[in-house]
């Protein structure tokens, strides 16, 4: 039995898997069956209690059973989700755990229970997919603040709105006030306060996802918003870098530095400590030489899953081995989301001092719940990222 962790994947050893997922409370347990195009082909692919079977996809108290022999060719992936009974309820103080079993002969193939949740009220717990022909269980652990409604839109099922309140009745002219006697004292009637402002989406005003791709200059900020909505699916940052023109490899170390709402150090993670805060942070690796094309280290950092005591994040580079970054060229960072690679914001540093530790960007939880990434770029003397920790306390 495979304990997973969000993001890890284990292949299916049988044709069948079901998803069962356990909490302390009772859980709407449901499936969506995704297109390449990263929706549902219409509403008959919800799987949950009301619409309990679709096509290879079965719903069952608790559970969802795929039968990856019947899901249809053009379905690339089965999204299993969760959300609390209660209307309203979030995750917070509950743990679920979701069990990968065999329905045929009930042994289990994995377990997986999401990092500590918050204020999500639902969960994108499991994702039972096609690679190369084969099918594979990826762990998720995606929350949404929004309920069931917001992964059911987001997957493109359509939700029903509730019912707009009727208009009142238009009320008659009020009439003609009399015309005063010449000579009287006319009343002053001051007109009716003007309506208050209706409150703008949240991200408003600000550079935000709804347009795709945002490519940021030093100390740009982006709203991770999208759809007026936090946000919360995990995230990678992609740090890369290749030698200037004819410098030897030169190895550079990725880290990030987790802090609460004082600025106070609450974790590290880096190659020395490659997972923190329960599993919400980890990181890819060292990478020794900086060659190759693409990321050369990343870190996946789960928004929804981060503890309440982390409101912020700054991601940094460091030359452990004393090399200056003026000995560096195409120094980058990169968020994407990590579910789907699709990459959201890009920055790339354009200029280089001789110095040994730089800070790439900073990511701050806002007082409204959604996050937002700055780009930086401040180069500071630090081999280590213990070296970062005050800098980047005080940059925040």
């Amino acid at each position: 039995m495979t304990a997973m962790t969000p993001g890890s994947n284990i292949p299916l050893s049988a044709p069948r898997v079901a998803v069962e997922v356990a909490a302390p409370v009772k859980l709407d347990v449901s499936g969506l069956l995704i297109a390449a195009n990263g929706k549902v082909r219409s509403d008959d692919d919800f799987v949950f209690y009301n619409q309990p079977s679709g096509p290879g996809v079965t719903y069952q108290p608790d559970s969802i059973i795929v039968d990856t022999v019947a899901v249809p060719a053009d379905i690339e992936k089965v999204v299993i989700t969760a959300s609390p009974d209660a209307a309203g309820q979030s995750f917070a103080g509950i743990e679920p755990t979701a069990t990968l079993r065999n329905p045929d002969d009930g042994s289990v193939l994995a377990t997986f229970t999401p990092p500590q949740l918050g204020s999500e009220t639902a969960l994108v717990v499991i994702e039972v997919y096609r690679r190369a022909g084969a099918w594979k269980a990826r762990a998720v652990g995606q929350g949404y603040a929004n309920g069931l409604a917001g992964i059911a839109t987001d997957f493109g099922v359509s939700v029903d709105e509730p019912a707009a309140a009727p208009a009142a009745a238009p009320q008659a002219p009020a009439p003609a006030p009399l015309a005063a006697p010449v000579g009287a004292p006319v009343a002053n009637i001051p007109p009716p306060p003007p309506a208050p402002p209706a409150a703008p989406p949240l991200g408003a005003g600000k550079i935000n996802l709804d347009k795709g791709r945002v490519s940021l200059q030093k100390n740009q900020t982006v709203s991770l918003v999208k759809g007026g909505k936090p946000f919360l699916s995990s995230v990678r940052m992609g740090l890369g870098w290749e030698p200037a023109f004819r410098s030897k490899d030169i190895d550079l170390d990725a880290s990030v530095i987790a802090y609460g709402p004082q600025r106070n150090h609450v974790a590290s993670c880096y190659f020395g400590k490659l997972t923190i805060l329960n599993g919400a942070v980890q990181h890819s690796g060292d990478n020794l030489t900086g060659e190759g094309a693409g990321d050369d280290e990343a870190i996946t950092v789960h928004l929804g899953g981060l503890p309440p005591e982390v409101t912020g994040l700054v991601f940094t580079v460091n030359s452990f081995s004393g090399q200056k970054f003026s000995q560096v060229a195409k120094a980058y960072c990169r968020l994407l989301d990590a579910a789907t690679g699709e990459e959201l914001v890009r920055f790339d540093l354009t200029n280089s001092e001789p110095r040994t530790g730089v800070m790439m960007a900073k990511l701050i939880k806002q007082f409204s719940g959604e996050w937002e990434m700055t780009a930086m770029g401040e180069f500071v003397d630090s081999r280590t990222v213990k070296g970062m920790v005050k800098p980047a306390a005080q940059a925040l």
